[in-house]
């Protein structure tokens, strides 16, 4: 049997031994992200060799691009404008204050600790390590017991920053001499990523919107069909940008946006309640989900694994201090004013898991070859491999305390906690066979 088909059967036994250990894993700190690191770990290079980069590069990017162009797409429309209203507009504060300082913390802190690097690949550094992966976590999102606020603030940010800081990414590897984006220079880059990429997701979101929900008031389209519809209009977005060299992960961040709007406003427009935004992305969703725990194991064998071999105490200095310092601080001063305790304060702080985004971002600097492609892989891999470690085994319990200190703190009629707010909006990231992640 050939290496690729020990491949298939090897990543095919994955799937199905943690599809049938699911709902037992669910109630214990190993996450499905761990179970799917771990494994890729095992199979890659250091194990038993099954999957290899460069033989599997095409077939790679392409997993990859297909699991963050699902994820970017049905994350957007979950999420409405008023969620960044709510709550004292704290989902606002930590996708603007404390996302822009989580960049620059990051650029910063790897200046001393990643010598060899350029300036703009240091800056790429803090971009790939700024967007954060609820699914990492769950617990923290979804134990009841946290305040609904909390919650919110966490799903709202968790499902719009990793959008937000692609226009970041962007540009800064345009500034980076022998990237596929240099060629287009700053100028380029951001005409084609931050103007036309946009446009076309936009275009493309709001017109697929508007063209579904007629044919579902006419009742052309079965319920089937149209979640089938989401998948063509997510990937249809992203191809259109694509071959007009912009960025397709904007355009289907923004085309989910103006597809969920679409729908939405066909709703309060008909009062036609037929088209509803999470039951028609639901399939969409569960192949995201699917598609990112696949990337997740591809990431322990490709980058993970292979890191683990080079390890030296300025990455690993560096991935503690971007899961800490890097984080936390910018959103204690994102969040100064709010009047929220400081036990809330740090649980927000502490969890801003790097997931998926991260890894897709470090995969595509990787297929790159700049100058210090082999550094900036191996803390992105280090960084995102503990973070998978601690968030994921530290999520339940420390929800479980700090949904104590807010029970006993609960009775002071002043506690910002305690401000109505909607739950956090449906965001079923899910694992392979339609697990729930949160």
């Amino acid at each position: 049997m050939s290496d690729t088909a020990w491949t298939r059967v090897a990543v095919a036994g994955v799937i199905a031994a943690y599809a049938l250990a699911s709902r037992r894993l669910a109630g214990t700190p190993v996450s499905a992200a761990m179970v799917f690191v771990g494994s890729g770990i095992l199979i890659g290079p250091v194990g038993l060799d099954l999957i290899n980069l460069p033989h599997d590069s095409e077939q790679l990017r392409t997993l990859v691009e297909a699991a963050l162009t699902l994820v970017l797409f049905t994350d957007a429309t979950t999420v409405r404008p008023a969620d960044l209203r709510s709550g004292g507009a704290l989902p606002g504060r930590l996708l603007s204050v404390g996302l822009i300082l989580t960049i620059g913390a990051g650029w910063l802190l790897a200046w001393p600790l990643l010598p060899g690097l350029t300036v703009w690949e240091l800056a790429s550094v803090g971009t790939i390590l700024a967007p954060t992966d609820a699914a990492l976590g769950k617990s923290a999102i979804s134990d009841p017991r946290v305040p609904g606020l909390v919650r919110q603030a966490l799903n709202v940010e968790s499902g719009l920053n990793d959008g937000m800081v692609l226009p970041f990414f962007v540009l800064f590897l345009a500034a980076i001499p022998g990237t596929s984006y240099a060629h287009e220079g700053l100028a380029g880059s951001f005409w084609r990523a931050l103007l036309l990429s946009p446009a076309l997701g936009l275009a493309v979101g709001g017109v697929g919107g508007r063209l579904l929900t007629a044919s579902n008031d006419r009742g052309w389209v079965t319920p089937e069909w149209r979640q089938i519809y989401v998948l063509a209009a997510a990937v249809g977005a992203y191809t259109v940008a694509a071959v007009t060299h912009g960025s397709g992960f904007i355009a289907a961040w923004v085309a989910g946006f103006a597809f969920a709007y679409a729908l939405r406003s066909n709703v309060r427009s008909n009062g036609s309640p037929t088209v509803e935004v999470a039951r028609t992305t639901e399939l969409a969703e569960d192949l995201g989900g699917l598609l990112a725990m696949l990337s997740l194991l591809v990431f322990g064998a490709v980058m993970l694994g292979p890191a683990l071999q080079h390890l030296s105490w300025r990455i690993v200095g560096y991935a503690v201090l971007s899961l800490t310092v890097v984080r936390m601080l910018p959103v204690a001063v994102a969040l100064v004013g709010t009047r929220l305790k400081s036990p809330t304060v740090a649980y927000v702080g502490w969890f801003g898991p790097r997931g998926l985004a991260s890894v897709v971002f470090g995969l595509l600097v990787a297929e790159e070859h700049i100058h210090g492609v082999d550094l900036l892989s191996q803390v992105v891999a280090i960084t995102v491999g503990l973070s998978v470690l601690l968030h994921g085994t530290s999520a339940a319990m420390l929800a479980a305390r700090y949904g104590r200190w807010y029970e006993r703190a609960a009775a002071d009629p002043d506690l910002r906690e305690s401000t109505d707010a909607p739950d956090a909006p449906r965001r079923r990231r899910l694992g392979p066979l339609g697990q729930p992640e949160g």
